[in-house]
């Protein structure tokens, strides 16, 4: 399965998803439960091995060991414990095999249904109670064939069951003053570790939780900076975007700055695992100025740095 046949055209707001469920044991009843992840991290569906069991001293009980696909050696995720879901039994189960940083990992799920072309504009947040939990790994719902189907953020699965996926800060660095960054992430964790690097960066930091939120706040300080005769270049100085987000993706927020003659002159970087040889060019499309992996934190103030001395260069130069 090709994430660069399967991504729709940049820019247009849409994306496809594959919907797997689990069936569970609720009390004498049972019922079964939806969920969907990108398709573009997904690279193929197998048949679970029989005899898969919990690792004794995992470092999370979800952890089922190893199993051998081809040339890998499979680290195996229950995804039923990790959402804390009692499974039915079942002979036939499955396993997602994802590819996330760079890391492989299979997740362990009772089946899969089909693969959905969805906009992220249907992709409804999940309550801000929710939201703002750390550990939490929905990111948003959307209404299917009469079902509500969850998606899950495998990203901050993989990076609680391996902490230093997030904790490497090699290359972090300060700006020579105190400048200002808009940054966009429907992770609550995400979002909270990219405030604690760049306001330790000396930057002043504008947090929002969905492209659509980003936008029509960048467009609001737009106006302000307008209405106090100045102009938004001299009041933000950086924007750095997650891909996957409700509401909006960040293609399509960096496409939009792009388009609008004064937001141009913003340097925009896009921060997702979803940024690959294969998808860059993605990036690309939509005249985005940097794009960078996760969980590459460390290296993400140097970068926003450099763009914004090389912004500030032009600007003199003009």
């Amino acid at each position: 399965m090709s994430g660069n046949e399967i991504l729709l055209d940049t820019g247009t707001n849409e994306f496809e998803i594959i919907e797997f469920y689990i069936d569970e044991k609720n009390g004498g009843n049972e019922s079964r439960d939806y969920f969907g992840v990108n398709v573009a991290k997904v690279l193929e569906v197998v048949e679970a091995p029989a005899g898969l069991e919990a690792a004794e001293g995992a470092p999370h009980p979800s952890y089922l060991g190893t199993m051998s696909l081809r040339d890998m050696i499979l680290p195996i995720i229950d995804l039923s414990v990790w959402l804390e879901i009692e499974r039915k039994d079942s002979e036939f189960q499955l396993i997602v095999v994802t590819e996330i940083n760079g890391v492989v990992t299979g997740f362990l799920v009772t089946g899969v249904t089909q693969i959905h072309r969805i906009g992220w504009a249907d992709l409804k947040t999940p309550s801000k109670y929710i939201a703002d939990l750390d550990s939490n790994c929905i990111t948003g719902t959307i209404e299917l064939n009469n079902r509500f189907v969850l998606m899950i953020d495998l990203e901050s699965i993989l990076a609680e069951l391996d902490p230093t996926m997030i904790e490497n800060q090699e290359g972090a660095v300060s700006a020579p003053e105190r400048w200002s960054a808009l940054i966009v992430d429907d992770s609550a964790s995400v979002r909270a570790l990219l405030n604690k690097n760049f306001l330790a960066a000396n930057f002043d930091v504008h947090l929002f939780t969905n492209g659509l939120e980003a936008w029509e706040g960048l467009k609001a300080m737009q106006k302000k900076a307008e209405d106090e005769g100045s102009s938004i270049v001299d009041k933000l100085d950086v924007i750095v975007s997650d891909i996957e987000m409700p509401q909006m993706d960040g293609y399509t927020f960096t496409r939009n700055i792009k388009e609008d003659a004064v937001l141009a002159r913003l340097p925009v970087i896009l921060f997702s695992s979803l940024i690959t040889k294969g998808l860059h060019h993605k990036g690309e499309k939509v005249k985005a100025d940097d794009q960078v992996t996760k969980p590459e934190f460390g290296a993400l103030t140097g970068r926003a740095i450099t763009q914004i001395e090389k912004y500030r260069a032009k600007r003199a130069e003009a």
